[in-house]
């Protein structure tokens, strides 16, 4: 049985996640590492792991598989995601893939170590309208996609 997992703390699709995941009738696991208000329903789970720099990621990597949905934007647990046959999605709506994992990773190391020598100062594009009807549709592929697998 398919499962929606969502890397929580800083989602900005949380909404369309629910939306998605309920018409699929899948289980969705919000994952964080404080409590946060989320709407009540049988299909919805709140995980609170400890505090604790990769304690959301351990637990979601731990725990998906084939035909289980991931939505995050931590491109490493993206990649331990998409080892074990989850399908993965970053909140904008670009899918992680097994043939591209590794240069999102080199990509990911590169930003990070010319943000540490002061190279770059901005984080990132801000999160659009556009992204958020790319992930919408995406989300909706990709869940279908997963429910094949689940049934095959």
């Amino acid at each position: 049985m398919t499962v929606l997992y969502v890397d929580a703390d800083a989602c900005p699709v949380k909404d369309e996640c629910i939306r998605v995941g309920e018409r699929h009738k899948v289980q969705i696991i919000f994952v964080s590492n404080s409590w946060m208000r989320l709407p009540e329903g049988d299909l919805i789970e709140r995980v609170v792991v400890p505090d604790g720099p990769d304690e959301a990621d351990n637990w979601i990597a731990e725990r998906a598989g084939k035909s289980d949905v991931v939505i995050t934007a931590d491109v490493p647990l993206a990649s331990r995601c998409v080892n074990t046959g989850a399908l993965v999605l970053s909140p904008n709506g670009k899918p992680f893939r097994e043939e591209a994992i590794g240069m999102r990773l080199a990509m990911r190391d590169l930003n990070t170590h010319l943000r540490e020598i002061g190279e770059i100062r901005e984080s990132g594009p801000a999160f659009t309208k556009q992204d958020r009807s790319r992930f919408l549709n995406q989300l909706e592929t990709t869940m279908r996609a997963a429910k094949r697998q689940a049934s095959s």
